[in-house]
């Protein structure tokens, strides 16, 4: 089993865990319906599913 022979100090520690940041999504805005969404994904616009500008599962309304 792995034991350090050294203790390892805080500065050192944080220095090695300064590259593991959280990154804001990247957001596209769609030309047809003009809503903000995640890029090569499907979204919603008023009930209706998109992808690629297209709708691809309209809203069924009630009767």
């Amino acid at each position: 089993m792995a034991h350090p022979k050294r203790k390892i100090s805080k500065s050192r520690r944080d220095k090695r865990r300064t590259h593991y940041k959280a990154e804001a999504p990247t957001l596209t805005t769609c030309q047809t319906t003009g809503a903000v969404h995640l890029p090569h994904r499907a979204y919603t616009v008023d009930g209706n599913v998109y992808f690629n500008g297209k709708i691809l599962i309209e809203k069924a309304v009630a009767v």
